[in-house]
């Protein structure tokens, strides 16, 4: 079965409010939760909200209530989301650091006491619509053994990046061979994950998501995604007043405990070294040289051919998913499928 993008929208920001959640809140957190399903990104869209829903419940994601600025400099701060919805904490620390890009040419916000916000690139791209480089990372509960060992400590620990252009330039990616959200999407889909993506708590290779979660998810490249995942650690963790390596909780959906993760928005002002014009152009001149020299692609085509796709066609929701929604709809006394098409 199927959901039209409009139906989304309409769906998630209903279930929000009825939930509790703030009417301003909803509508951001309705929009992220919508680009990660147009981007292809399932596992951190739609199929998050079960775990939103256990959250509050748990009484670990409050619904009303506002943020703190615990620090705030030219190009600097700090926020204690309080214990707020991630993406709309990450929504206003990225503006916040935009802002402040404006002026100084260059401003990092940190965020600690906060929640799941979705995908990375959603707030990059926020920079990339002020004409600004987005820089985004956080740590997560830890997921990945370092290399060589058994025992997962670091995180799957994202990092996003934005670069404005015509073409739309964006990755968005885990420093680990797979995010645990797509591992979660598996095991509620009863399907095996791909070969060489992770570990069971033995250290032997496997298929099972089951076994993966309570083994290792494997660093990408080896050494490089392993040593790009512990520098996102430290500086997403002690830097921002959060939670790192074996102490980080929250993130992965059983919410019995806080969530305590840390995040890291960066933006960077262009206009502030050359014109932005200038800037432009000759990215897109690079742009061109790239797609000049063979059957390549730039990184952000395949969001941008995802979303095209799932604009015309509509969003998919599998089975399971639906038997979720299902019951999250009821208790709301929201009518799920006059929102689906088959």
């Amino acid at each position: 079965m199927r959901i039209s993008v409009e139906n989304e929208r309409k769906l998630v920001n209903e279930i929000l409010v009825n939930i509790g959640v703030q009417e301003d809140h909803a509508k951001i957190i309705t929009e992220a939760t919508l680009d990660s399903d147009l981007k292809g990104f399932t596992s951190h869209g739609l199929g998050r909200f079960p775990q939103y829903i256990r959250g509050i419940k748990n009484g670990f994601i409050e619904t009303k209530g506002d943020y703190e600025v615990v620090k705030d400099e030219d190009s600097i701060a700090l926020i204690d989301g309080k214990s707020l919805f991630g993406q709309y904490i990450a929504h206003e620390a990225m503006m916040m650091a935009i802002n402040k890009a404006k002026e100084t040419g260059i401003a990092a916000v940190g965020t600690f006491n906060s929640n799941h916000f979705g995908i990375t690139g959603y707030y990059s791209d926020l920079a990339i619509r002020n004409d600004m480089i987005g820089i985004v990372i956080c740590n997560t509960e830890p997921g990945v053994a370092p290399l060589g060992g058994k025992k997962a400590i670091l995180g799957t620990n994202p990092i996003a990046i934005g670069i404005p252009s015509e073409t739309y330039i964006a990755v968005d990616m885990a420093t680990a061979v797979s995010a645990r959200g797509k591992i979660l999407e598996a095991k509620r889909k009863g399907v095996e994950i791909p070969p060489n993506t992770a570990i069971d708590k033995d250290g032997n290779p496997t298929t099972d998501p089951e076994a993966a979660l309570g083994g290792s998810i494997l660093p990408f490249g080896g050494v490089k995604g392993y040593a790009l995942s512990f520098m996102i650690e430290i500086m997403c963790g002690p830097l921002v007043n959060a939670a790192f390596g074996t102490h980080v909780t929250g993130t992965a959906g059983d919410y019995k405990e806080d969530c305590n993760k840390g995040d890291l928005f960066v933006a960077i002002n262009p206009a502030k070294f050359v014109s932005i014009d200038a800037f432009k152009e000759q990215v897109e001149e690079f742009v061109k040289e790239i797609r000049e020299s063979g059957d390549t692609f730039i990184p952000g085509d395949l969001e941008v051919r995802r979303i095209a796709e799932n604009e015309e066609n509509g969003l998919e929701i599998d089975e399971k998913l639906y038997e979720t929604l299902q019951t999250i709809c009821e208790d709301t006394h929201i009518d799920l499928d006059s929102y689906l098409t088959e």
